[in-house]
């Protein structure tokens, strides 16, 4: 056996995973106050959940909230993001936006409302005790996940 051929095909095969993972990469843009921490540490939760991250800073939101089709003050959050032609309102776990592009459901977005305790960015990556819901054109709200 050639000495190169081991080698060679870990690096294919790491080409090919580095590939597919681009492939299945969404870019998520964020939009958050440029002083708010517990936004930073919910797109560093996006970043090492391997979404691309583009945020701007703005001091007021809810021009991007109501430009967006998030006008019921119940669904809101510190920050707004779009990713697949979604909204993703506040604190939404990584597998629940990974969900939302993977089964396209006819909504508007998802949203974590207000600013729930344990999620991502605000003290835990594993989120607990609260709910992610789901909102469409109809003004309907659902539960889409239970933490």
């Amino acid at each position: 056996m050639n000495r190169f051929a081991l080698p060679v095909a870990i690096v294919v095969a790491m080409t090919s995973l580095f590939a597919v993972r681009l492939a299945y990469a969404e870019k998520v843009t964020v939009y958050k106050t440029p002083t708010c921490g517990c936004c930073s540490g919910w797109v560093d939760h996006l970043r090492d959940n391997g979404f691309e991250v583009e945020t701007h800073d703005l001091e007021n939101l809810a021009g991007i909230k109501a430009q967006h089709g998030l006008t019921d003050a119940r669904l809101m959050s510190c920050h707004t993001a779009i990713v697949g032609g979604y909204v993703v309102e506040g604190h939404v776990p990584a597998n629940d936006i990974r969900r939302l592009l993977k089964e396209k459901p006819d909504l508007v977005g998802i949203a974590a409302p207000g600013m729930p305790l344990l999620s991502p960015g605000m003290q835990s990556d594993v989120p607990k005790n609260y709910d992610v819901l789901s909102f469409d054109r109809q003004g309907r709200i659902s539960t889409y996940s239970r933490y």
